[in-house]
């Protein structure tokens, strides 16, 4: 079949094009095949909040929740059990895009959102889930958190593939790729000939919950409302800008030489949230090399339907920090932007965890 043009464009620009959503539907169906053939989706990436949507409003998990109703297993089993199956069919449907395109072709399954501060239990989770699901292009999703930092050194030495999620400034964003490069550099310091081309990692910088919240502040504080709409994009562009430093320094061409591939950032929370903006305003103004852009059907049809591209993120350095300190000049504290917007990330992705568990709990308890 042939590929939706604008999507193909896309690509060819060098940004991996991902669905931000997953259901057992979505596999049974053929629908996410259909998205592979014709709009140049190469992975996948789900959350607690895709999950609880997906189990809530689906008759095809009823027989396998019977058959745990009557084996009276555990909701927590329950739920993994779940979760791992559709990301294992995910996984094998997507192998041969990541046998063509090595990173791609991947899946990602969070660990449990509770222990986003618990460096030990989110690095045991993650490496449970790795062996859950078994299959080479995996991600597990671990979030950004100071105490996830070190859960994800200890993943990339064990040689567990990673998303970062829940970045949004590029000061924790430097921290991420330090762990990155620091798990690395474990692995090798204890094997010297450990395979690096095997390990692969992309860390999630969220775009739209940024202009959410400065926007807001912009209008409590009076601000210009030409500033409006504007920080989300110029935070990720600076990001780029330190993805580059980063990885064409010494250190990195170092890791590169033993076959380490670099941690591509990724574009998340890309659907807008606010419907004055473009509907693809985070996709057509952040294309560049080596990048991914996960997106929800409705922005990925959306771009596929009237999308172009917009300004290359690398010509957009000296006006994104302008934009920044004119944001910051207007009285905004960016620093407890991404303080407050990380808090709220993780809290949405427990509340959601919580309504999946209930809802597990709640069909297990009616198939039993």
């Amino acid at each position: 079949m042939a590929q939706n043009e604008n999507l193909a464009q896309l690509s060819k620009a060098g940004v991996a094009v991902w669905l931000d959503d997953l259901s057992r539907d979505r596999i049974r169906s053929g629908n996410l095949q259909s998205l592979v053939d014709e709009f140049s989706v190469v992975g996948v990436t789900t959350n607690p909040t895709i999950f609880a949507a997906a189990i809530s409003g689906s008759e095809s998990y009823d027989d396998q929740l019977h058959a745990m109703a009557v084996r009276k297993v555990s909701v927590e089993e329950a739920l993994r059990t779940i979760t791992a199956a559709d990301v294992r069919d995910a996984c094998d449907l997507l192998a041969p895009v990541a046998e063509r395109q090595p990173g791609d072709g991947r899946v990602s399954l969070e660990v449990a959102p509770g222990l986003a501060h618990d460096t030990d239990a989110t690095a045991a989770e993650a490496a449970h889930l790795w062996w859950l699901v078994d299959r080479p292009n995996l991600f597990i999703k671990i979030p950004a958190t100071e105490e996830g930092l070190a859960a994800i050194t200890t993943s990339i030495a064990r040689g567990i593939s990673v998303n970062v999620t829940l970045i949004f400034s590029s000061e924790r964003y430097r921290a991420v790729m330090d762990a990155y490069l620091s798990g690395l550099e474990q692995r090798v310091a204890e094997d010297a000939d450990a395979d690096l081309t095997q390990i692969a990692s992309v860390a999630s910088f969220f775009v739209s919950r940024v202009d959410t919240e400065v926007d807001k502040r912009l209008d409590k504080v009076g601000a210009d409302p030409s500033l409006k709409g504007k920080a989300a994009l110029a935070n990720a562009q600076l990001a780029y800008q330190a993805y580059e430093e980063v990885f064409s320094s010494d250190r990195w061409k170092a890791l590169e030489a033993k076959g380490a591939r670099p941690q591509r950032p990724l574009w998340a929370s890309t659907g807008v949230k606010n419907p004055e903006y473009s509907d693809t305003l985070y996709v057509s103004e952040l294309i560049a090399p080596g990048t991914v852009n996960t997106m929800p059907e409705k922005t990925l049809k959306a771009y596929a339907d009237h999308g172009s591209p917009g300004t290359p993120v690398q010509e957009a350095y000296d006006d994104a920090t302008a934009t920044m300190k004119a944001i910051a000049d207007a009285g905004v504290d960016l620093d407890d932007v991404f303080r407050v917007i990380e808090d709220e990330g993780v809290q949405k992705f427990v509340d959601s965890w919580d309504e999946l568990t209930d809802s597990v709990k709640e069909e297990l308890e009616d198939k039993a």
